[in-house]
């Protein structure tokens, strides 16, 4: 089990290939003998984003504060605090923060994933110690 603050845990630069001014905190990892899931928190600066990349999971993400715009091949779809977003496994994907505040999202994902090929440089290998 896990009780702690969110501020306990560690705020990490996002050091993949695409990423701008995107910290991650590892909320619940297999750090914490998680067996399916992890919970990530991002934090992005103005102007910041995740790379754009795509991959075999799906994603499942709550915005916490701040407006951005979701980019996916089909366009950018803007989003705002207490929005819902699902993401299909397979669909490229970018969070960019288009406000002149911090960004921060939860971003669910699986722990363990059928091995395929992907093109996500936060996934096929070990990212911010996690």
């Amino acid at each position: 089990m896990k009780l702690t603050h969110f501020n306990n845990v560690p705020l990490e630069n996002v050091n993949a290939e695409g990423a701008e001014n995107t910290k991650i905190r590892w909320l619940i990892s297999d750090k914490d003998k998680a067996p399916n899931f992890a919970l990530r928190m991002f934090e992005l600066e103005p102007g910041g984003h995740t790379p754009y990349h795509t991959h075999n999971w799906e994603h499942e993400s709550f915005i916490l504060q701040g407006t951005g715009v979701l980019v996916t091949s089909e366009g950018e779809k803007k989003f705002q605090q207490w929005d819902v977003i699902y993401i299909d496994p397979n669909t490229y994907h970018q969070f960019k923060n288009t406000g002149d505040t911090l960004l921060r999202f939860l971003c669910a994902i699986p722990l363990k994933t059928k091995k395929t090929e992907t093109k996500n440089p936060l996934g096929d290998r070990q990212v911010n110690n996690c």
